[in-house]
């Protein structure tokens, strides 16, 4: 297995010193050994907030210093990275070189979640169609082979203007040796979606983000046995884009009260939704953001959802109720509040970050999931 602080050691010798991406699972120990050497939002590295924004950030640098940049990703990403890896670093346009790092969810032959194996079949055939070259990482990689790919063919490509990729699979990292800071606050984000669960009624519907948030209400309702259940979309995928989905629900279903449970992370990589959002001004829609300030669902690199102010930011986007909620006693008011006073709401929830290790994932589909709340939508008009 492949030490990711040899690694980091491996790739300054390359004068590869910027670093720019959205953190995944396979990548943990990576992330961690990156943030542990170099923080974040300064000169060497960027936490970026979609994958798209991190090619962009590392454009910049080889721009300012003519070095080349790493861009750290999940292999999800690579659909927010294609638009600038084809009009901006491709040698068509600018021939900026860019290296990739990727992790290789879904990969044929390999248990995965439903949501990584499409990507994950087409991943390394996604590569050659954008023309750039890959090294496929694992347990068994050397660093005589890492070294010879990049004194050869590497070296030849970036000195082009093309970009690169090194493609991890599972486990071809060592395992973290530590952990992300853990975020405290006065409630966890599992007691939340369990009180926002239970106090919903018939005529509320739920779109939940992808990761931990949709895990943590599928259990609740599950172990509850949830009167209301099958009306929760469980978004598995797509990160950032479930408020849009809730959205155009609400939308369409004005008799409805719809929430978007979101995270802090999921936020800020589509951080335009809010104005569309707030331009459309739905009565029937309230948007929840836990916020832990981290990725928590692939490993707790710390988000910049802790440094700005989401609330003031959704307001200037035509929110007309907003709300930072910090206690439980807050969030009962905020809700007998929206249960009285029906309008476009968007709530800020501080939670602590953290998960039990026994949290179950969904055992239905994804078509299961779509069929029973189309259902129960068309079924309760």
């Amino acid at each position: 297995m492949i030490s990711p602080e040899r690694f980091l050691n491996f790739l300054e010798e390359q004068d590869i010193n910027f670093f720019a991406g959205v953190p995944d699972s396979l990548l943990q120990s990576f992330c961690i050994a990156l943030f542990g050497r170099y923080g974040s939002a300064n000169a060497h590295h960027m936490v970026a907030v979609n994958e798209g924004n991190a090619v962009a950030l590392g454009a910049g640098y080889h721009l300012a210093t003519g070095n080349t940049p790493l861009v750290y990703l999940q292999n999800s990403g690579l659909g927010n990275a294609v638009n600038p890896a084809t009009s901006l670093t491709d040698p068509a346009v600018y021939g900026i070189p860019v290296v990739y790092l990727v992790g290789w969810r879904g990969e044929p032959g390999v248990h995965d979640e439903p949501q990584h194996v499409k990507q994950g079949g087409i991943t390394c055939d996604l590569l050659d169609v954008l023309d750039i070259p890959y090294l496929i990482l694992d347990k068994k990689t050397t660093w005589e082979e890492l070294s010879a790919t990049f004194d050869g063919s590497f070296k030849h490509a970036l000195h082009e203007g093309k970009s690169v990729a090194l493609v991890v699979r599972k486990g071809a990292f060592e395992a973290p040796r530590s952990v992300f800071p853990a975020v405290q606050a006065t409630m966890s984000r599992e007691s939340v979606i369990a009180k926002l669960s239970d106090a919903l009624g018939g005529d509320d519907y739920i779109v939940s983000t992808t990761g931990k948030i949709s895990r943590e209400l599928f259990e609740h309702r599950r172990q509850t046995n949830n009167p209301h259940r099958g009306h929760e979309f469980l978004t598995v995928g797509s990160m950032g884009h479930a408020s849009a989905i809730a959205l155009t629900v609400s939308l369409n279903h004005p008799e409805k009260r719809v929430w978007c449970l979101d995270g802090d992370g999921a936020v800020l990589m589509h951080m335009g939704s809010l104005a569309t959002i707030g331009q459309a001004n739905p009565s029937n829609l309230v948007h929840v953001i836990l916020n832990n300030g981290s990725h928590e669902s692939v490993g707790g690199m710390p988000t910049v959802a802790h440094e700005i102010d989401l609330c003031q930011i959704a307001r200037a986007c035509g929110y007309p109720q907003v709300a930072r909620i910090e206690t439980e006693t807050q969030l009962a008011n905020v809700l007998q509040q929206i249960s009285e006073q029906p309008m476009l709401t968007f709530i800020e929830i501080k939670v602590s970050s953290g998960s039990r290790a026994d949290l179950i994932r969904p055992d239905t589909t994804p078509q299961d999931n779509k069929r029973a709340f189309m259902e129960s939508l068309q079924r309760n008009q």
